[in-house]
C-alpha cells in the first residue's frame, strides 16, 4: 500500500491545543468515510504558537497533515477551501501539497495514548513500559523516550497531554522513538501501532518537524 501525506494550510486565528476530537468530527462531516472503523487515514495535530489558556495561535507553518493511501487522495482533495468549525473557532483549509513519507532515525509524536491494564491515569514509567511492549509486538526497533518540559513550573517533567472526547478525558504523553532503522521508521509513520490515529494521536514525524 503506497501511503503519502496531504498538507493543507490552515487559515485562521487560533484553535484549542486539545483539538484532536473536534478536528476529526469536522473532517468526518465533510468526508463521512473517515467514520468507518477500518479507515486507513491518519490525522495529525495542527501546530501553532502556544498562547496560554489552552489556545494555539495559527501561523504560516500551521498545516493539517493527512496520511493516507494514494487511492484515497481524490476523496480528501475535496477538503481544499472548506471551512471547519472546531469548538466554536472557524478555520479554513487551503490548497494541499502532496508529500512523501521520509524515514528518519528519530521520530516524535505530540501525543500517544495507550491502555495500561488496570490503570486509568498511568505514571510515566507505566506508560513507557506499555509503549515498549507495543513496539516489540509490532516488531519496530528503536527506544522510546518521554520528552520533558523545557521551562516553567513543570520544567523537567514529561510532557503530559490530554485528549478530550465527548464524555471523558484521556491522558497521554508526548513521545520520541530513537534509533529506528529506515524500515521501522517508515512502518511507525505509515502503520502506527497506537490508537486514535484519526484524533491526532500516535502521529509520528521526524523530530526536527515536531515541537520537541
Amino acid at each position: 500500500m503506497n501511503v503519502i501525506e496531504l498538507h493543507f494550510p490552515v487559515l485562521g486565528e487560533s484553535l484549542a491545543v486539545d483539538h484532536g476530537y473536534a478536528l476529526y468530527g469536522a473532517i468526518s462531516r465533510l468526508v463521512p468515510s473517515l467514520h468507518a472503523d477500518d479507515s486507513p487515514v491518519s490525522i495529525g495535530p495542527i501546530r501553532g504558537d502556544y498562547a496560554g489558556n489552552g489556545r494555539l495561535n495559527l501561523n504560516r507553518h500551521s498545516v493539517l497533515r493527512l496520511r493516507l493511501p494514494t487511492d484515497l487522495v481524490p476523496q480528501l482533495l475535496l477538503l481544499a477551501g472548506k471551512p471547519l468549525e472546531l469548538d466554536g473557532r472557524r478555520v479554513r483549509l487551503g490548497v494541499p501539497q502532496i508529500r512523501a513519507i521520509i524515514p528518519a532515525a528519530n521520530l516524535f509524536a505530540r501525543i500517544v495514548t495507550i491502555k495500561v491494564s488496570g490503570i486509568d491515569n498511568p505514571s510515566p514509567e507505566h506508560f513507557l513500559d506499555a509503549v515498549r511492549r507495543r513496539l516489540r509486538e509490532s516488531e519496530i526497533d528503536g527506544e522510546p523516550h518521554l520528552p520533558t518540559v523545557a521551562s516553567g513550573p513543570h520544567t523537567g517533567q514529561p510532557r503530559r497531554r490530554v485528549l478530550s472526547l465527548k464524555e471523558r478525558r484521556l491522558i497521554g504523553f508526548a513521545l520520541t522513538v530513537a534509533g529506528l532503522s529506515p524500515e521501522a521508521s517508515f512502518r511507525l509513520q505509515r502503520d502506527s501501532p497506537f490508537s486514535r490515529r484519526r484524533m491526532g494521536c500516535g502521529f509520528f514525524v521526524p523530530v526536527e518537524e515536531g515541537d520537541s
